[in-house]
């Protein structure tokens, strides 16, 4: 069941939209119960569908379609990296890799010790800071190289 905190912040994003469109706060919505949760389940995601009086399956593919919800439980720091042709073009591969080999996971796997989860993320709309990564949806890192990626790892642990 959604909290009474939730409820709370997801009504307040409902008051944005007209009084027949509440399913238009289904992006807030989610975003609230992950921050709460940790992660969305599919439980969560239904929870949140119900709310806001829509079928399950338009909750979920908003949840399945944007790399910002965790379908799974994610590490303390989620470091999503953009693959897309300009990170692409100033060498996001090299980066990839590198992540990959520090951490030891994969995309969508999250380190043994449960801090580190690496994610591949669509375009995140700062192509002119190509390669780039976001730590936890919110912080953003550009113009990567090797020796930028281990700074930030390092102030992470």
């Amino acid at each position: 069941m959604l909290s009474a905190e939730s409820i709370k912040r997801i009504d307040y994003e409902i008051t944005k939209y007209p009084a027949d469109q509440r399913r238009a706060a289904v992006m807030s919505a989610l975003r609230i119960v992950q921050t709460e949760r940790g992660w969305l389940s599919k439980e969560s995601i239904s929870e949140v569908a119900a709310y806001l009086r829509m079928p399950d399956i338009a909750a979920m593919e908003v949840a399945t379609f944007y790399n910002m919800y965790d379908l799974a439980p994610a590490g303390k720091y989620k470091i999503t990296i953009c693959t897309n042709i300009s990170c692409m073009l100033r060498d996001s591969d090299a980066i990839v890799l590198h992540l990959q080999t520090r951490l030891g996971v994969g995309f969508n796997q999250v380190t043994a010790d449960g801090k580190f989860c690496l994610k591949e993320g669509e375009c995140m709309g700062a192509c002119g800071g190509a390669p780039l990564m976001m730590v936890n949806n919110h912080t953003m890192h550009e113009f990567l190289t090797t020796e930028k990626v281990d700074v930030v790892l390092e102030a992470l642990k």
